[in-house]
């Protein structure tokens, strides 16, 4: 399964009661259903792909209200050939949704009265449901970090956004194939997030692994610098020994102090040490300490003279 299945998966298995199982179900048929007409009279007509998505609206609906449901399932016919778990659902339709704030005197609401999330519980249990109902994250293991919820209007987005920002979980809607997309990007908010609706081993496995890649990338990078300053080392020391070895053409290592030949003679012998390890063996050699700096510009005089012979 993916990241996003086992996400939803074990939202699905918790089991909210009262007021936070009715935001959580208000959510659900926001999202998921539609309402249809037959001999039956009214009906909600739930569709979606997860199963255990279908089940938790079912659970909710039977332990919520007294209602008879047909459940169904079929196979979509394209290329990927999903499972289409369906349901209809009959009895006091318009009073089902009344109570789940998505129906007042002037129809359909487009987003749910705010007694539905009036408690930071609440709100957090329709978070879940929204995630359940057309959400996605991936996984982990992937090189980038993305949840999203898909939503049919901008208002809606803008309610979920909303929510999101009651629990410092900040995020941002884009318009996508007719859609409009609330999505976080942030690796920590997206644990927040998971977090929040209840996904604590999806969480775990989430951060374990997110740890594990940057601590990675962390020693990655490390490496790449330890292997760029060597890279950097190697070329000052060969252009170093480029200017020496001019002096030493032009017969002018003799003409130099003792401090700069006891250099001279230090390069030769370790043409691939770094400038620390030379003040190092520096001080070793002569019982002088000197420092990276002081090291660097006796190079730098060294230079000058080499460029002086050069340019005769």
């Amino acid at each position: 399964m993916s990241f996003t299945s086992d996400v939803k998966q074990e939202v699905s298995l918790n089991k909210p009661e009262n007021d936070e199982a009715r935001a959580e179900l208000s959510a659900l048929i926001k999202m998921t259903s539609s309402i249809s007409i037959s001999s039956r009279g009214m009906a909600l007509a739930v569709e979606t792909e997860n199963g255990p998505v279908s089940r938790a609206v079912y659970r909710l609906m039977k332990d919520l209200y007294s209602v008879d449901i047909e459940p169904s399932v079929r196979r979509r016919m394209n290329l990927n050939k999903n499972l289409i778990y369906s349901m209809k659902i009959y009895g006091p339709v318009r009073e089902i949704l009344e109570d789940l704030g998505l129906y007042s005197s002037r129809g359909l609401r487009d987003r749910p009265l705010q007694k539905i999330v009036a408690k930071d519980s609440c709100a957090r249990a329709y978070l879940a449901g929204a995630f359940m109902a057309d959400g996605s994250v991936n996984s982990p293991q992937t090189s980038s970090y993305h949840l999203e919820i898909k939503c049919t209007t901008a208002e809606f987005a803008e309610f979920i956004i909303d929510l999101m920002g009651r629990f410092y979980i900040p995020a941002r809607q884009i318009e996508r194939r007719g859609k409009h997309v609330v999505y976080i990007k942030a690796a920590e908010k997206i644990g927040d997030f998971l977090r929040c609706i209840g996904a604590v081993q999806c969480l775990m496995e989430f951060e374990n692994e997110r740890i594990s890649r940057d601590f990675a990338n962390n020693v990655q990078r490390l490496n790449n610098v330890d292997v760029a300053n060597e890279v950097k080392s190697m070329k000052a020391a060969g252009k170093q020994l480029e200017d020496i070895a001019v002096l030493e053409e032009y017969d002018m290592i003799r003409n130099l102090d003792e401090k700069l030949r006891d250099i001279v003679e230090l390069r030769k012998e370790n043409p691939e040490a770094t400038l620390n390890e030379l003040s190092e063996l520096y001080r070793i050699k002569t019982g002088s300490v000197v420092s990276k700096s002081g090291m660097k510009h006796r190079f730098v005089r060294i230079h000058e003279m080499a460029e002086k012979a050069r340019n005769r």
